[in-house]
């Protein structure tokens, strides 16, 4: 893992070359949802080497207060539209202008908000995960915070707070930087917003998923937009499937 300063803020980012180190290769950046890192959401899943092998430069960093990056405690570090600077640093940091950004879940909603403020800087846009809450809700239920700062997760009873508790727990996370994330992050789009979006925009969400939102009913409100659903996957299980995965090849292979 190697590291940049966003603001003075250290955050740590995979930089793999394309399968074969194809020069001149296209470059695209992903980023993680909320209580993951680049490698549980995007090596351990076989992302990373799914599109290297299709000749990409992949980009991954942790988001702040996640993974290898520096931990923050105050919410308001964890606005959507700061947490997208963030991307937008790691790209200045590379010296790469126009990237391909997918995003999933939390990351889906950071991408989003780069799209409509830095328009220029991607070349598509990925969303998985996210789908109509973008505009109407707000994410995770902010029980999860509250999860985090619990004693134990014996002392924790709703189903939802206990699975994100214990996958924090599994991967030694900071929970105090955890809980101030899931309080700051919570940003949503207007309509209007959504639809000033103009770029080419995938949104992938699993059929089973009660997180994201519907997925047609955000791309409708985009010009450029289209869905695809991810049969028979959960939140959790959609990420990683083989089905979006070849979603996502097909539709940037599109953009060459």
């Amino acid at each position: 893992m190697q590291s940049f300063s966003s603001a003075g803020v250290s955050l740590a980012y995979l930089d793999q070359p394309a399968a074969g180190e194809a020069a001149g290769a296209r470059a695209i950046v992903l980023v993680h949802g909320f209580g993951s890192s680049h490698m549980v959401n995007w090596v351990n899943t076989q992302w990373t080497r799914t599109l290297s092998q299709a000749g990409y430069r992949v980009l991954a960093l942790d988001n702040r207060g996640h993974g290898q990056s520096e931990k923050l405690y105050d919410p308001q570090a964890y606005s959507s539209q700061i947490m997208a600077q963030d991307v937008r640093a790691l790209m200045d940091h590379l010296d790469i202008e126009e990237a391909d950004v997918m995003g999933y879940s939390m990351g889906a909603r950071i991408a989003a908000h780069l799209a409509l403020a830095h328009p220029g800087r991607l070349r598509s846009l990925l969303l998985g995960g996210l789908g109509h809450h973008l505009v109407e809700g707000v994410g995770l239920p902010l029980g999860i915070a509250d999860a985090m700062e619990a004693e134990s997760l014996d002392d924790l009873t709703d189903p939802m707070q206990r699975m994100f508790r214990a996958f924090a727990d599994a991967t030694k996370s900071d929970r105090r930087a955890l809980a101030a994330c899931i309080r700051g992050s919570r940003q949503v789009l207007s309509e209007a917003e959504v639809g000033r979006i103009a770029l080419p925009t995938l949104i992938s969400t699993g059929t089973k998923d009660e997180v994201a939102g519907s997925g047609p009913d955000l791309a409708r409100l985009m010009p450029n937009a289209r869905a695809f659903a991810i049969a028979g996957r959960d939140h959790n299980l959609a990420v990683g499937d083989r089905t979006h995965k070849q979603a996502v090849l097909d539709f940037l292979a599109e953009q060459d």
